[in-house]
């Protein structure tokens, strides 16, 4: 701690650069923005806690009005503490001289550049996973133990995290390694060649990961034939839409939750049910969530989402590409010897700090995307039975129904249901 402090101390005297001032200026404005948002939303929460909004009062009793709302407020106010421990760690990491500390020691290892990057990387994501691992702890044992809606082991916790752990290295060092090297051998257009791997993984695995990573964590069941089944498949027919397969996930395994998503593409698209769904909802209601997911594919969504997620890629690696040759870029953020895998764990770690600001901009194409969805879906079932299995969804899952407009400007990707 002296020497971390001692280290801070050093460089705010002896290389106080106007980078480190906007840095630690809009990590400032992005804690306190994040800390008024949560402040409005707890606010507005509470100040309608007593009463079920008019329009809702038949369909949703006072007191799952009042569970939504306690399990919003402590779901805040618990994210208030990894917020200040996230910023005062991102310090740590950067002007304090952890990175700087951990590049030195691996280092001096002599591994070569390239087992070097990969090293103080993997090494800087497992402390980070193992300071973050608690908060998850918390969150699933207390929170959602208090209120009804873990159903996760202690177990089943601990092989997910390590499956998660080794799925993780098992893809993530090839493409490291491929990035980290394309970084040091391709040439001032290293940036191009890198976004054109990253996107031809990232589809390489939207196509797997129904069949091949889903199924290690949750096991999949084809719906049972019958007339919800049928159902199903006459909607898909009348959408034109055509899926690998209709499938029932273990979802009951971890949480109450419930929901339904479609994923993968091309002829590799599943559709998939949580079982704690199919309990919520009647075969209407789930024919109508059916047809709202259909609608994103069906409007195109998930291209244009993924369109807008490869020109932001470029656009970062671009920037990127303009930093790493900068060396006030790692000065300025207490690392001492420049490299390209510091300049990418760098950017990787200070660039949420920036684009924080942007964040309703996502939230409003994410939010006019649901609203065309919802349409839709009205479109090729009865509205109310829409209506009705999100009212149903909001009352199982704990919603609030009053959530702060400011806060949901910022954050919610789905339209509030009393906007609806």
């Amino acid at each position: 701690m002296i020497q971390a402090t001692d280290h801070i101390t050093k460089t705010f005297m002896n290389e106080l650069h106007t980078f480190t001032l906007l840095f630690l200026a809009m990590l400032l404005v992005s804690t306190l923005m994040r800390l008024y948002l949560s402040q409005r939303q707890i606010n507005h929460v509470a100040k309608y806690r007593a009463e079920v909004p008019e329009s809702f009062a038949e369909n949703i009793s006072l007191q799952d009005h009042q569970k939504a709302a306690d399990y919003t407020t402590a779901k805040v106010r618990f994210g208030r503490l990894p917020l200040f421990y996230e910023a005062a760690l991102l310090l740590v990491w950067t002007l304090g001289g952890g990175l700087d500390w951990l590049d030195k020691n691996i280092f001096a290892l002599d591994l070569g550049p390239m087992l070097t990057g990969i090293a103080v990387i993997l090494i800087y994501a497992l402390i980070s996973s193992l300071l973050d691992l608690p908060f998850s702890i918390y969150n699933t044992f207390v929170i959602e133990e208090r209120f009804g809606f873990n159903r996760t082991t202690v177990k089943t916790f601990i092989t997910d995290m390590i499956k998660g752990g080794l799925l993780g290295m098992a893809i993530g060092i090839p493409l490291l390694y491929v990035i980290l090297w394309l970084m040091q051998q391709a040439g001032d257009q290293w940036w191009i060649y890198t976004w054109l791997v990253i996107s031809g993984f990232s589809l390489f695995m939207m196509w797997v990961y129904p069949t091949w990573i889903a199924p290690i964590f949750n096991k999949f069941e084809p719906l049972e034939e019958g007339e919800t089944l049928n159902r199903i498949k006459t909607l898909l027919q009348r959408c034109g839409f055509s899926s690998n397969g209709i499938f029932v996930i273990d979802g009951s395994k971890r949480s109450s939750h419930g929901n339904a998503y479609f994923s993968g593409f091309g002829r590799n698209k599943r559709i998939v049910f949580f079982d704690t769904l199919l309990k919520m909802l009647s075969d209407d209601e789930l024919e109508a969530v059916l047809a709202h997911e259909l609608g994103h594919f069906k409007k195109k969504h998930i291209i244009k989402g993924m369109a807008i997620s490869f020109a932001t890629t470029l656009a970062g690696l671009a920037i990127l590409a303009w930093l790493m040759k900068a060396d006030w870029f790692y000065s300025a953020l207490g690392v001492s010897n420049p490299s390209t895998y510091m300049a990418l764990l760098l950017f990787t770690l200070v660039m949420p700090v920036f684009t924080f600001v942007f964040q309703p901009l996502f939230s409003i194409f994410s939010r006019k995307n649901e609203f065309e969805a919802d349409a839709f879906a009205a479109e090729q079932t009865d509205a109310k039975y829409l209506i009705q299995a999100l009212v149903g969804l909001y009352r199982e899952n704990a919603s609030t129904l009053t959530p702060d407009p400011l806060y949901s400007a910022f954050y919610d990707s789905h339209l509030s249901l009393i906007h609806i």
